[in-house]
């Protein structure tokens, strides 16, 4: 074991307080947010299992790990959920000004579509 492995193995948590390991060196049964996300799950609150230690730029980088068989299923969004967030994107490509729906997001920076804030620039665009 390179004694970079070895400053990183702590599967007690003695030394950090939690389970530690190594990149790549985590046992079955731990996964990242990311791969329980992957995976279809989520963490269901529980608290931060273990971690793994790797040496990245700007230093010691972490990542912490939950329990699989403790996640639960990913929650899925309700009708009116969907409906709000579609309603939401729309209101995000309609312009203040002209009223006209764009088939892009307008810019927050400008408050109004391309049309309406540098005519000459941006001629008037065909609606989505």
């Amino acid at each position: 074991m390179s004694r970079i492995r070895a400053a990183y193995w702590d599967p007690d948590g003695t030394r950090y307080g939690i389970p530690t390991f190594w990149w790549r060196g985590a046992p079955p049964g731990y996964a990242t947010h990311r791969q329980l996300r992957a995976a279809g799950l989520r963490p269901a609150g529980q608290p931060v299992a273990a971690q793994v230690l790797w040496r990245g730029v700007g230093g010691t980088r972490a990542a912490y790990l939950y329990r699989v068989d403790l996640a639960r299923p990913k929650r899925t969004a309700t009708p009116a959920q969907r409906a709000a967030i579609g309603k939401a994107l729309t209101a995000r490509r309609t312009c203040r000004v002209c009223g006209v729906t764009r088939s892009y997001y307008i810019p927050r920076s400008l408050g109004e579509c391309l049309s309406c804030a540098d005519p000459a620039t941006f001629p008037e665009e065909e609606a989505a």
